[in-house]
Parts: structure tokens; C-alpha cells; sequence
């Protein structure tokens, strides 16, 4: 395993750690002072139900550790292959379909008047999307995860529990071990 690999495997394994220590923080009650305090919005967020205020909390554990999964991956992907086909390789080794999209995605964020998130279009291709880059490039890639097969089982579970995530549901308690065990499985896919 190459150097850059072993500190995104180190990254990737600390923020599991993170999210580990949370959770005996959260089932102990007790604060370990790893973290500040949050400031949150006096002026709004009181006016929020304490429930959905509490559900939120419990929820930002799962949002952090997915933020920095996906983070890690759209990176991963691309230092791998513009390492192996340059400065060009979104057009060299993306799909039109996916190109598309991603340049969609850009427009559309241009044309609110909002400020741009990126000016990587990986950064506007959906979790899916990075699954099919990858599949699609795989000989650039073998190197780094043990099986395709594996690869695309984890990549279609990860989207599947980012779903509850990204757009404000709580994860009953077997999504939320089922998360736990895939990225424990992602990080394994990497060895």
C-alpha cells in the first residue's frame, strides 16, 4: 500500500474512532472534552421541538462520519486517476452520461446565485456516480480495493443508508450498526 493510501486508510480510520468515542460519550452520558461546544442559533433554534432538536443531534453523529467517508472517496478518486492519466482525466476516464450531469449540477448551482461548492466536477457527481467512475476505471483502482465484486456491494449499500442521511430521516437502530459495519467494511476492502 503506497504512502497516500496508508494516511487516507489513517483518515478514514480516525474518523471511525471519532464516531466510536461518541457513542460511549452519548450511552455514558459523559463529555470527554474532545469537542467545543456547538453555537447554535439562539435567535431560531429554540423555537424547534426538543424531539426533533434531539433527533437532529443523535443524526449529526451519522452525518459526520458519511460527510467524511464521501469527502474521502470523490479525493481518492481523483488523485487516483490524475495521477494515472494527468490534469485531463475527468474527460479522459468519465462517461459523457456522468459529464453531463456533473456540468448540470455546476449550472444549475451557478444560475441560483449561490456560492459555488467546487471547481471539481467530481465534487457535483452523485455517491452513485463515484461508484460507476470507479467501475468503469477499475485497472486504476485494483490496486487499491481487493474486489469489484466487494466494491459494488458496499458502494450500493453506502448509497442506499446515505438516502436516510442526506435528506433528514432518522436510521432505526439496525441502519444505524449496518452503517457501522459497512464502513468497517469499506476500510477492509482497502487492505
Amino acid at each position: 500500500m503506497k504512502a497516500d493510501e496508508k494516511i487516507r486508510l489513517f483518515g478514514l480510520s480516525h474518523a471511525a474512532l471519532e464516531r466510536e468515542l461518541d457513542s460511549v460519550e452519548s450511552s455514558l452520558g459523559i463529555d470527554l472534552g474532545r469537542v467545543e461546544p456547538d453555537d447554535k442559533d439562539e435567535d431560531y433554534y429554540p423555537q424547534f421541538d426538543q424531539a426533533l432538536r434531539q433527533e437532529a443531534a443523535e443524526m449529526s453523529k451519522h452525518y459526520e462520519v458519511f460527510y467524511c467517508l464521501e469527502a474521502s472517496i470523490r479525493k481518492l478518486v481523483a488523485e487516483t486517476l490524475e495521477a494515472q492519466h494527468g490534469k485531463s482525466w475527468w474527460n479522459a476516464t468519465v462517461s459523457q452520461p456522468i459529464r453531463d450531469n456533473a456540468q448540470g449540477n455546476m449550472q444549475r448551482e451557478l444560475d441560483s446565485g449561490v456560492t459555488i461548492r467546487s471547481e471539481h466536477e467530481i465534487d457535483y457527481t452523485t455517491f452513485g456516480e463515484l461508484g460507476e467512475i470507479v467501475r468503469n476505471n477499475w485497472t486504476s483502482f485494483g490496486a487499491i480495493f481487493s474486489s469489484q465484486k466487494a466494491f459494488t456491494k458496499i458502494m450500493t449499500s453506502l448509497n442506499t443508508l446515505r438516502g436516510p442521511i442526506a435528506h433528514c430521516c432518522p436510521l432505526a437502530e439496525d441502519e444505524v450498526l449496518r452503517l457501522r459495519l459497512t464502513v468497517k467494511d469499506w476500510f477492509r476492502l482497502m487492505e
